[in-house]
């Protein structure tokens, strides 16, 4: 995040909370947006995704008592860093001068490096990273796909994947320099990374742009990462997929994306996870499905049947008398497993089967059937209705 973005953003307004809330209803208000905006029950939702993104960045912040006070602090002095600029005509707002970045002018360190330290500890920075000038940069989300079978996918697992990211170049490791050579401290920001960028009245922070933010000057370059100071590596992790997982769900697994660079966090992985249907059960959401055969007799009598579950024991369902052709019956917890541990139901579909061949005792037992119910005109009605305008 740059200085401008850390000064500008509200992460009260984020949470819709005051700024003498209490935790409890910081937590409170967090939980029912997170709930609200969360990936999983918005999926393909960019709109969502990015209003969780800065939720969560917002509650990391103010739901912990010292970086919550040192994002107080640094806002107040932010809002207050305006000072006359050499040469009259107004006031501008430097904020190189504000976090000490500059040490050679006039208050270099006092309020400057005051505010420094409190965004360096809110960012996890601190003093190391003014000594050395090198940024830490957190490493990129990588992306990878799996094909789960259906019982896989509703029992959970844990899977090897093999994973191709960006990692420091193993020639170099990660200096970017020849080996036997070093890179130099960056002339133009002095290591810092940064250079200040004049608007009139005001003065921004922004990326070197000879060393392109990292600080160091490459000047005999690594021949296998040309200077850039990473590479491609692979590597396989072990990742798991809870149970209950659906096709086409995305999974998260923390810290084990890209490796970050000069102390950085590492990248998150997203997990794509495909599931291959199954010959005899289908998903709707937590519940399973499946369609079972009953004969003519068992739907107008009525019966009880044996159903299979998912890799358990056959259910006896009853099937009341004159049970209709697509019924569908609800076996409870026999379906998926849901993330509270509870699991979603089996639906039973009933499939009423009309013999092909008949016998002859079969056949006079359905035409005596028949002249039972010679009175009843099933049809009278439809064609009653279809004389109407």
């Amino acid at each position: 995040m740059s200085t401008k973005d850390f000064l500008e953003k509200d992460y009260y307004k984020v949470l819709g909370v005051s700024k003498t809330a209490t935790q409890d209803e910081i937590k409170k208000s967090y939980r029912k947006l997170a709930r609200k905006h969360h990936p999983d029950t918005n999926k393909g939702d960019t709109e969502s995704e990015d209003r969780f993104k800065e939720i969560s960045e917002a509650y990391d912040v103010l739901s912990d008592d010292k970086r919550r006070k040192d994002y107080d602090e640094a806002r107040k002095y932010g809002a207050a860093g305006y000072r006359a600029q050499p040469g009259g005509g107004g006031f501008g707002f430097d904020l190189g001068d504000l976090f000490g970045q500059q040490p050679g002018q006039a208050g270099g360190a006092g309020a400057g490096e005051r505010i420094g330290d409190l965004f360096g500890g809110l960012f996890n920075r601190g003093a190391t990273t003014r000594q050395t000038g090198r940024r830490a940069r957190r490493g990129a989300d990588v992306e990878s796909e799996v094909t789960l079978s259906f019982g896989q996918a509703l029992e959970g697992i844990t899977i090897p994947i093999r994973l191709t990211s960006e990692a420091a170049c193993a020639g170099c490791r990660g200096t970017g320099a020849k080996a036997g050579t070093v890179p130099r401290v960056c002339p133009s920001c002095e290591g810092t990374g940064q250079e200040n960028r004049n608007m009139g009245n005001f003065s921004f922070a922004e990326p070197c742009h000879e060393c392109r933010g990292r600080g160091l000057v490459v000047d005999d370059s690594c021949p296998i990462c040309h200077g850039s100071g990473r590479a491609t590596g692979t590597r396989t992790i072990q990742a798991r997929i809870p149970a209950g997982v659906a096709d086409g769900q995305k999974i998260r697994v923390k810290g084990k994306g890209a490796p970050g660079e000069n102390g950085g966090q590492a990248g998150d992985l997203y997990v794509n996870v495909k599931v291959t249907p199954h010959k005899v059960f289908g998903r709707s959401a937590d519940n399973l499905t499946i369609t079972v055969p009953i004969t003519f007799p068992e739907a107008a009598l009525g019966a009880e049947i044996k159903v299979p579950t998912h890799r358990g024991h056959p259910v006896t369902l009853r099937i009341p008398a004159g049970t209709p052709n697509g019924r569908t019956f609800r076996a409870r917890g026999r379906g998926a497993s849901r993330r509270d541990g509870t699991k979603g139901d089996l639906l039973v579909t009933v499939d009423v089967q009309v013999p092909q061949k008949l016998d002859e005792t079969m056949r006079q037992a359905l035409e005596q059937l028949r002249a039972s119910g010679s009175g009843d005109d099933l049809r009278g009605e439809l064609v009653q209705l279809s004389r109407e305008e």
